[in-house]
């Protein structure tokens, strides 16, 4: 890779992810934001949370995905039974001939694409099971171990917490996810085409268009967009404007949160610029590119002081606010 020019490189990676989303619109109607949303963290090495009601195809859109992609793919239904063993894996004794010996048996989470399907679903317990899979790309189980494959890429989704049977996700596990992405209930034609595709005849599988080594090649090329010194310092204000204590943030801010987003959400607010930046065909970050990764990267790290969740105020409103008050030059 190192011996083709930046143009070369940028123009392989917006070949390869034309070719996603042309793949994904033969299962995906409509949901252009939310497809492209799921590249974004597919390319920047980041968890993704889907979030809407049932019923709207985000399973669905994680399947088309797994599919189109030359890896390894495991799905758990998260429910209120569900153990942390039966995630992450266990110890079990397993008896020969004559003797006996203890073997640790891997859970689903030792995959590639790891579909986390209803997450909040499940006990605060078992779902922080996955936090040290989704940061340290590991797992310990009784003072063992164990790496997981390269990549790993967990893309969960939830209903709205407001739902009957739910457990909200502790802060420490949304941290983790690079983004969450809001799935909107389809527009009237979309619908029409939705029953139109699902209901005929059966559906044809779709064809693998991207490998582990492909993908390896394209992080790699996010990774060597350039940021300027003004727009790393635009992504640090705007960061410290979500904070209520600090200096550049807005009145609403102040009055309805509690706490800003981490120094992880700046990471991902950055990295997912990259991506946005190289698919626009660019080599460098625009004020562009993190002002739309803004909300995708941050709605699930803004905490809501009591006011706040009392009002029921919108975190994306907030960061509206936010982007309306940090110019891009400070």
């Amino acid at each position: 890779m190192s011996q083709r020019t930046p143009e070369a490189r940028v123009e392989t990676l917006r070949t390869h992810v034309s070719r996603l989303r042309t793949a994904l619109a033969g299962s995906i109607v409509g949901q252009g934001d939310t497809v492209d949303g799921v590249i974004v963290a597919l390319l920047a090495a980041g968890h993704v949370l889907l979030e809407g009601v049932p019923g709207l195809g985000k399973t669905r859109l994680v399947r088309s995905l797994a599919s189109l992609l030359s890896l390894e793919f495991s799905r758990i239904q998260f429910t209120p039974d569900l153990l942390p063993s039966d995630v992450l894996g266990a110890n079990v004794l397993v008896e020969g001939r004559g003797d006996a010996k203890i073997e640790f048996r891997r859970g689903p989470v030792f995959t590639n694409i790891l579909l986390a399907d209803e997450i909040n679903r499940a006990t605060p317990k078992t779902q922080s099971a996955l936090l040290e899979a989704m940061q340290e790309r590991s797992v310990t189980v009784a003072g063992r171990t164990e790496r997981l494959p390269d990549p790993f890429l967990v893309l969960a989704t939830q209903n709205p917490l407001e739902m009957e049977g739910t457990y909200p996700l502790p802060e420490a596990q949304l941290d983790r996810f690079l983004m969450k992405l809001l799935v909107p209930f389809p527009t009237r034609d979309e619908l029409r085409s939705i029953l139109a595709m699902t209901t005929g005849a059966d559906e044809v599988a779709p064809t693998p268009c991207l490998d582990a080594a492909t993908l390896d090649d394209l992080r790699a090329t996010v990774r060597s967009i350039g940021v300027a010194e003004s727009m790393l310092d635009y992504v640090v204000r705007l960061i410290e404007a979500t904070h209520p204590e600090r200096e550049g943030a807005t009145e609403r801010v102040r009055r309805y949160v509690r706490y800003g987003s981490s120094p992880r959400g700046a990471q991902s607010l950055l990295l997912a610029a990259k991506v946005r930046a190289a698919m626009d065909g660019r080599f460098a970050v625009a004020a562009k590119d993190v002002r739309e990764s803004l909300k995708p990267a941050l709605r699930h790290r803004i905490i809501l002081g009591f006011e706040g969740e009392a009002d029921g105020v919108d975190r994306d409103s907030l960061l509206d606010d936010v982007l309306g008050s940090v110019k891009e030059r400070g």
